[in-house]
């Protein structure tokens, strides 16, 4: 693709943005009477008595917000094998699952054409601010899931699988700014260990041409130096004697890493020297030090490895380039280049139609409350509500958004929380974010000794009276460090949790009695990704694992349990007094 070209299309992509986001209402509007027009004819419009209407205020006073549970028998019958349109009059091409929730999503050939649109702008806008990624190679780690059949053979696959499947993907013409390190036949096998065994040795082979190192999410990427830290020495074997790991089986993998893999002693004692160290600092700078940024979702949930992540990387940019789910993608990051707590996002109006519950009224389903995309206020946090070309009709997300802007006029938001309740034993309701936030304030506790949280999950033990919240810390401790945190310092990280909670979690634990202390149980190195490994087994997406952050399952706990090694309560209660 000649340079001219390259400049060309980016310069359309971002004249694309600002054309898009000029009249976000006015799209709005076509959008919906669009998606209306398509779908006129299916089963679940005409439960509504549309009558052909296409505007918005007859859509909105007919069509009911719904959430998940509401469709499951009309997906439910999709997935069992019934062809007549009950969402959308186009056929579905397959079924995308939503992350964590095995949740079937409807999808339709023509949201592969919106999904590519919107990744085709990260590029241009990264380009802006990180000029000559088109000089070198991104290392992503990249994979498939195996894909399944509905009963009604249906394909059921994450949205990361179905791209990296599609021929858009494996045959797109060639991109500067989009070579990998990893071979398509590396990302293409659904062997977990195999697929992270090549993508690594090719992004160590190649060290000096990464620019740029990512994978899906953040707990992606960790996931991938962790495996390097684990398999260093037979990487180093391969790399010091040009043969592969007899591990590696795939024939498709075997025959290009031949081509790939050439002795290089040289190579293979840097990388045992770097990876023997005790101190992982900065390990990704030391082993692919022309890495410019690190490329992983760090919103939400993720923004807990944030630190981990800093420390690996020497502190590199974070940047979250997009946000999208299995329901339908949204749009862009314009400023990649912020702080990971500055991430905004530019819902593009095109993508599908949006309202939006303001966060005062998530509970509550009348469909009046709900405002417009062009017409969110700045500072105000609402539920996300979509509806698509596939069907899905003012369909709850349940992702919690804040409004922090405009671009022209198309809001700016950035990612708070799901909507759920993590903890719940009476009356209070601990929610992600404020987990998320005691987490951070109890870690201050750590830096005394050189360490972080790596990862943790959480669940509410009613088995005794009174009932208490156990979290399950994994923890890092960073060289030079001379001593573990101590059993004293645990404790008082358990009352920096409890203060950092809501008011009426400390009534409940001060006034009322009703709550134990909040216990940590401290676990073992590596402990969650073998909860990662579990999940896998069980059919989760390497691409689209979260850990959660509560646990019922009772496979999950025995394994976390047996994995403790120490357990910790606090002291005291909380500080609470009645207003």
């Amino acid at each position: 693709m000649a340079f001219h070209s390259v400049r060309e299309k980016h310069a359309k992509a971002l004249q694309f943005i600002e054309e898009v986001t000029r009249d976000a209402d006015s799209v709005q509007r076509k959008v919906l009477a669009e998606i209306l027009t398509q779908n006129a004819e299916t089963e679940y419009l005409k439960r509504f008595q549309l009558d052909g209407a296409t505007d918005r205020d007859t859509f909105k006073s007919k069509v009911p917000v719904v959430t998940y549970e509401d469709l499951r028998p009309d997906i439910q019958r999709i997935a069992n094998g019934d062809r007549s349109p009950i969402f959308s009059s186009r056929p579905i091409s397959d079924s995308g699952t939503s992350a964590g929730e095995r949740k079937l999503m409807p999808t339709i050939h023509e949201d592969t054409d919106r999904r590519n649109l919107l990744r085709s702008l990260v590029m241009p806008l990264m380009n802006q601010y990180m000029p000559d990624l088109d000089k070198g190679k991104a290392l992503y780690f990249l994979f498939i899931k195996a894909e399944t059949k509905t009963p009604g053979g249906l394909v059921a696959r994450p949205v990361s699988t179905s791209y990296y499947t599609s021929e858009q993907f494996l045959n797109k013409p060639f991109d500067p700014y989009s070579v990998y390190t990893s071979p398509k036949q590396a990302i293409l096998c659904t062997d977990s260990f195999q697929s992270m065994y090549s993508q690594m040795l090719c992004g160590l082979i190649m060290r000096h041409q990464v620019l740029r190192v990512g994978a899906i999410f953040a707990s992606g990427l960790l996931r991938a130096i962790r495996f390097l830290q684990h398999n260093y020495q037979q990487l180093a074997h391969d790399i010091s004697t040009g043969t592969l790991n007899p591990k590696i089986t795939d024939p498709s993998i075997k025959q290009c890493m031949a081509e790939i893999l050439k002795p290089d002693p040289e190579l293979a004692d840097f990388i045992t020297q770097q990876c023997s160290e005790q101190n992982s600092e900065r390990i990704i700078t030391r082993i692919w030090p022309n890495t410019k940024y690190i490329d992983v979702i760090v919103t939400g949930s993720m923004a807990q490895y944030i630190p981990t992540l800093d420390y690996y990387s020497g502190g590199l940019p974070l940047v979250s380039t997009m946000y999208a789910s299995s329901e339908c993608f949204f749009g862009p990051n314009l400023k990649p280049i912020c702080s990971p707590s500055d991430v905004s996002y530019t819902i593009l109006p095109n993508m599908g139609y949006f309202e939006f519950l303001p966060l005062d009224d998530v509970d509550n389903t009348v469909s009046t409350d709900l405002v417009d995309l062009a017409h969110v206020e700045v500072g105000k946090c609402y539920e996300l509500v979509v509806t698509t070309y596939a069907g899905l009709c003012r369909y709850r997300v349940g992702d919690i958004l804040r409004v922090t802007g405009f671009h022209n006029s198309a809001p700016q938001f950035g990612f708070v929380k799901r909507k759920n309740v993590v903890l719940s034993i009476d009356m209070e309701k601990t929610d992600e974010e404020d987990l998320q936030k005691a987490i951070e304030n109890a870690s201050i506790i750590l830096k005394e000794f050189n360490a972080s949280v790596v990862d943790y999950t959480s669940f509410a033990d009613v088995s005794s009276l009174p009932g208490h919240y156990v979290i399950y810390w994994e923890l890092l401790v960073k060289e030079p460090s001379n001593r573990r945190p101590t059993s004293e310092a645990l404790n008082r990280c358990c009352l920096a949790m409890e203060e950092s909670l809501n008011a009426t979690y400390r009534q409940a634990r001060v006034a009322d009695k009703s709550f134990g202390a909040l216990e940590i149980r401290v676990v073992k190195n590596g402990t969650f990704e073998e909860l990662m490994d579990f999940a896998i087994s069980r059919g989760a997406s390497i691409n689209q694992y979260k850990v959660s952050r509560c646990v019922s399952s009772d496979p999950i706990m025995k394994l976390l349990d047996s994995k403790v090694i120490s357990v910790h309560f606090s002291p005291t209660t909380p500080h609470w007094t009645a207003e």
